[in-house]
């Protein structure tokens, strides 16, 4: 997916859209959807967010600006307080992000009372998490995307510590 136009085919399709579908939210032609998922033409700057929204991603991701990917950090100049964690869930029709301080979460996970009662009845796309492995990591240095699940029904999560 090198180009916007295989991007917006493919969120498109992912999300079972007709190119019709898609022009009649985005107010243009199905000949247009079709020059843009041909690379002939781009979408009009002032539709990507409509895009972006449409297709449950962000700008970036429609734009295929990535993410800095996980990396090693010196572990003595980690300062622990200032990281988060954060959480996003997305499935067909849902998109959750989750922001927490770090410092919350390894206080939480220290207590095996509190860490039930946190996580213990999270959704099914959460309960797989070793949340206590990603805090492993972070003290070890590792920073940025820690985890990226893609499920067979189209739902992902991705865990960040940034």
């Amino acid at each position: 997916m090198n180009t916007l136009g295989r991007r917006i085919a493919y969120y498109r399709k992912s999300k079972e859209m007709t190119q019709e579908a898609l022009a009649e939210a985005c107010g243009v032609t199905a000949q247009a959807v079709s020059k843009w998922e041909n690379d002939l033409t781009a979408p009009d700057i002032s539709l990507l967010p409509r895009l972006a929204e449409l297709f449950s991603v962000t700008t970036d991701e429609l734009l295929g600006v990535s993410r800095e990917e996980t990396r090693a950090v010196d572990v003595k100049a980690l300062d622990v307080s200032k990281l988060l964690l954060r959480i996003r869930i997305q499935d067909n029709s849902d998109k959750v992000n989750i922001n927490l301080p770090f410092a919350l979460v390894e206080a939480v996970l220290e207590s095996p009372a509190l860490s039930e009662a946190a996580f213990g009845n999270t959704s099914d796309k959460l309960k797989d998490i070793d949340f206590k492995r990603i805090v492993s990591l972070v003290h070890m240095g590792a920073i940025g995307k820690l985890v990226e699940i893609q499920s067979s029904d189209g739902g992902t999560v991705e865990v960040w510590v940034e």
